[in-house]
Order: C-alpha cells, then sequence, then structure tokens
C-alpha cells in the first residue's frame, strides 16, 4: 500500500512538474522568466503544498526571476487546476534549485586538486 502510494505522489509531482513548464512556456508572457525551467516538484503529505524548484541559466538574474514568479504564483495555481481538474489545486511556493551551481563548484574542485 505504502510503495502505491508512493508511486502515485511521484506521478502526480511529474505531472505538476511538466504541466507547469508547459504553462510557463505556452501561457506566461513575464520576459523575466524567459530562460527558467522547473526541475523538481515536493508535495507534503496532504498535497496540499507543492514546493516548486526553478532553475536558471543565468544566475545572476536569480533575484528578478524569483520576484517574478512570487508575483504570477496565483496565475499558475489557476492554471494547474483547470488542467489537473482535480477538487484541491496544491498551493505553490517557489524554491531555487542550486543544484547545477553545487555540482560546478564541485567539478572545480575536484579539478583544482588533480
Amino acid at each position: 500500500m505504502a510503495r502505491e502510494q508512493s508511486n502515485n505522489r511521484y506521478q502526480y509531482e511529474q505531472r505538476i512538474k511538466d504541466d507547469l513548464n508547459s504553462l510557463l512556456r505556452r501561457e506566461i508572457k513575464d520576459s523575466r522568466l524567459t530562460f527558467v525551467s522547473f526541475t523538481r516538484v515536493e508535495l507534503n503529505q496532504d498535497y496540499s503544498l507543492a514546493k516548486i524548484y526553478w532553475d536558471t541559466f543565468d544566475p545572476s538574474k536569480k533575484t528578478q526571476i524569483s520576484e517574478a514568479l512570487e508575483k504570477v504564483g496565483s496565475r499558475f495555481r489557476s492554471l494547474l487546476a483547470k488542467r489537473l481538474q482535480v477538487r484541491h489545486t496544491p498551493s505553490l511556493k517557489f524554491f531555487y534549485d542550486s543544484q547545477f551551481e553545487d555540482e560546478l563548484k564541485i567539478d572545480k574542485l575536484i579539478s583544482e586538486e588533480s
């Protein structure tokens, strides 16, 4: 039973991520969000909150992008509700995903040691 719930959660998270990326490209017309992509979604236990992690090709604009995402967050939720067709759409919280920057730093440290 737990594995089935875990698989359902994973599939729902992936669906949200894919739909948000699609909405970002087709529906949201904010130029600050041009080079943004959503990298992962984490739902809380009761699916009422979704942590949306994003990354960009231009890390120098993280602050501007963060402000833009907060500004259009309610629009994302509204559009997502129409796509998902579920009774309750989770609240969306946006977080910068520094995973790729961290990987570059680690690679640089490793290459310096060699």
